[in-house]
């Protein structure tokens, strides 16, 4: 049995190998790290077609809320199928994507009162670029077409969300495709100077947007930054001050402020928007991931009655321009009402902070490793820093690292020497207790290999 499915495992991985050109990955690296064929998932744990097991401990690239194959967004799902799959937005609408939009808003207090949908996460980017540009050619300033981005930032892969990327690897490959943005400091909190909190951090940081705002603002449309954490900076934390000061500073200088929350929303940080937790909203939110519970590609831009009124007009060239055949789909709608049901039936916010305390806990003995840097935590994220003093090892240490992770049954995927916990949101105490020891296990191993 064992043989065949030894035998069976390689053929697939051949076969993917051969056929299937895989995400941000550079193919021959697989020639010395295989491909890991999934059969199945169940809870936090997914399977591959041997039978090993590993807990996806990143909840499948943020999205897998609620663990895998969750008989509740199962059922939701099961019943859409034999209801409505697709129909076009243009034209026609449905109730998933009206009550989705409804409980959205409901979470904004109704301040960000519309809704419009995509796929994946560089969509909802662009498309909030892109009505933020749209918005002041409307209302007569159509100088004001620069973008401001955070120095680190992430914020998707497409043309449009490249130009608000501060990633050097992208902006080498594909910088003369791209509209330049400005890019001003992060609050990172790693970056505290002697003596300073974080919070003097993210002043020092909001010091430096208001001073490009005092040149550029009659040019500057909008600023996008991630609430709370850069994730895929190596998961960078700042004070929330941050967000108020921007929040100030864009009302003072009426740019807009876009907040993406496609990775930090969704309860990530604490609270279902990270932005809640600065008392601000924002012109605009990106979602995606998380939304439709790790199930189908979903994405949407909520945003606020002024920037919508802005385009209501008779003229089509008014309209927002934008569209795409699966916007607002049924399934990955009904997915998401499903996924905000469990939010509100099981009270996951407040359990969240139980078991939140708990995984912190128990990853102490890492916290205090002496190889460890800035172990942080926030809400449902956990990051750390290797110290590792070799250029070499520290190039590899990623691949290293994720590779010896499966061995002990664990996916993990390190962002170059940050090490990073998002679990999905129903670990056990076991769980927890696995997830810790394994993970100071990989890092022992991996930060003593020479």
């Amino acid at each position: 049995m064992n043989t065949r499915l030894n035998t069976h495992a390689s053929e697939q991985i051949a076969r993917s190998l051969k056929s299937v050109w895989h995400p941000c990955t550079q193919m021959q690296h697989h020639e010395t790290v295989p491909l890991v064929p999934v059969a199945r998932g169940r809870g936090a744990w997914l399977y591959d077609v041997d039978g090993n097991r590993y807990l996806d401990a990143i909840s499948s690239w943020w999205v897998n809320l609620f663990g895998h194959a969750n008989p509740r967004i199962n059922a939701a799902l099961k019943e859409q199928l034999d209801t409505l799959e697709h129909a076009m937005l243009a034209g026609f609408t449905h109730e998933p994507v009206i009550a989705l939009s409804e409980q959205l808003s409901a979470r904004t207090n109704h301040v960000l009162g519309h809704c419009f949908y995509a796929s994946d996460g560089a969509s909802a980017t662009e498309i909030a670029l892109k009505m933020s540009f749209h918005y002041w050619r409307n209302t007569g300033r159509s100088d004001k077409r620069e973008f401001v981005c955070l120095k680190g930032s992430y914020h998707g892969e497409t043309v449009g969300a490249l130009a608000v990327t501060d990633v050097q690897l992208f902006r080498d490959a594909y910088g003369p495709m791209l509209q330049q943005a400005h890019v001003v400091a992060s609050p990172d909190a790693r970056d505290t100077r002697d003596g300073e909190t974080p919070a003097d951090v993210a002043r020092r940081a909001a010091k430096e947007f208001e001073a490009l705002l005092q040149q550029r603002s009659d040019r500057i449309a909008a600023i996008i930054v991630e609430p709370l954490v850069q994730c895929a900076a190596g998961m960078a934390m700042y004070d929330p001050v941050y967000l108020k000061e921007v929040r100030a500073l864009c009302d003072r200088f009426d740019v807009h402020l876009i907040a993406d929350e496609i990775a930090v929303g969704c309860g990530r940080t604490g609270t279902f928007f990270a932005c809640e937790q600065a008392r601000i909203w924002p012109d605009f939110v990106c979602l995606s991931k998380g939304i439709s519970g790790g199930y189908l590609p979903l994405s949407l831009v909520m945003t606020r009655d002024a920037i919508y009124e802005a385009f209501y007009d008779a003229d089509v060239r008014r309209g927002f321009l934008h569209s795409h055949s699966y916007t607002g789909n049924p399934l990955a709608c009904r997915a998401a009402l499903a996924t905000l049901a469990i939010f509100n039936e099981d009270d996951v916010l407040s359990r969240n902070r139980g078991r939140a305390a708990r995984i912190t806990e128990a990853l102490s003995p890492l916290a205090a490793h002496p190889k460890v840097k800035h172990f942080r935590q926030r809400g449902m994220i956990w990051a750390f820093d290797a110290q590792i003093d070799d250029a070499a090892a520290a190039a590899t240490f990623s691949r290293r690292f994720f590779t010896e992770a499966l061995k002990n049954e664990l996916l993990l995927r390190p962002i170059g020497r940050t090490v990073y916990l998002m679990p999905p949101y129903i670990l056990d105490d076991e769980e927890i207790a696995g997830l810790a020891a394994r993970t100071l296990a990989v890092f022992d191993k991996v930060i003593g290999e020479k």
